[in-house]
């Protein structure tokens, strides 16, 4: 098999972390096939060196490549990450998940992921759990049992996702956030760091904090 040449959109500190992964943690079997090459990034100049490689260019890298090229997304953010998506029109764009040897499958086999999701070392995923597209779980994520999760979801370290809660998309969730078992959180919520949701959160573009975590105006 050809080994496919890898971008990391977005240079920021979550792109290194990400270069750092796959540099130092990913496989042979995951270096076999795949060369990271260097940054995406809309906001800096092609050439601007990173400490694990340079910027090659913004998205219209990604839409003039010739042949197959895999992108792994570092956009925390849910709606620029969303937006970020929508912009790639190159159809031979290849989405790997991106999965650290120190994430932890309870039951690897009831686990349904989609595609383009991050895993960063130290998270634990529990049984009968559905992840959808685009999805970044930051170090020592835990999700529960028979949890759902949409796309372009963005959960901070450390944050908890207690058994059976059904998450949409574009949601983001701070760091040491939790969310009580049995509930639903819509799209485009925002949970504070260290915030403890025990209400759904069926508002659109809403940001809950505190303990427990109350809708804010902001």
């Amino acid at each position: 098999m050809a080994v496919m040449d890898l971008v990391i959109y977005g240079a920021g500190g979550f792109g290194k972390e990400i270069a750092c992964l796959i540099n130092h943690q990913m496989s042979d079997d995951f270096r076999n096939k795949y060369n990271f090459i260097g940054f995406i990034d809309d906001g800096k100049p092609p050439g601007t060196p990173i400490k694990y490689g340079d910027i090659l260019g913004d998205v219209s890298f990604i839409n003039e490549y010739k042949g197959a090229l895999a992108v792994v997304f570092s956009i925390a953010q849910p709606k620029i990450l969303h937006s970020a998506i929508k912009k790639i029109t190159n159809k031979n764009i290849d989405y790997p998940n991106l999965i650290s040897p120190g994430v932890l499958f309870y039951d690897p086999a009831s686990v349904v992921m989609g595609k383009g999701n991050v895993l960063i070392n130290g998270c634990r995923i529990s049984c009968d759990v559905n992840i959808g597209n685009f999805n970044l779980f930051n170090g020592f994520v835990a999700i529960g049992h028979d949890v759902t999760i949409g796309d372009c979801n963005s959960f901070g370290p450390s944050s908890r996702i207690s058994g059976d809660v059904k998450i949409g998309d574009n949601n983001f969730l701070g760091l040491n956030s939790a969310v009580l078992q049995g509930l639903k959180i819509g799209n485009g919520i925002r949970l504070g760091a260290g915030s403890i949701l025990m209400k759904d959160a069926d508002l659109k573009d809403v940001l809950y904090f505190g303990n427990p975590a109350r809708k804010v105006i902001d």
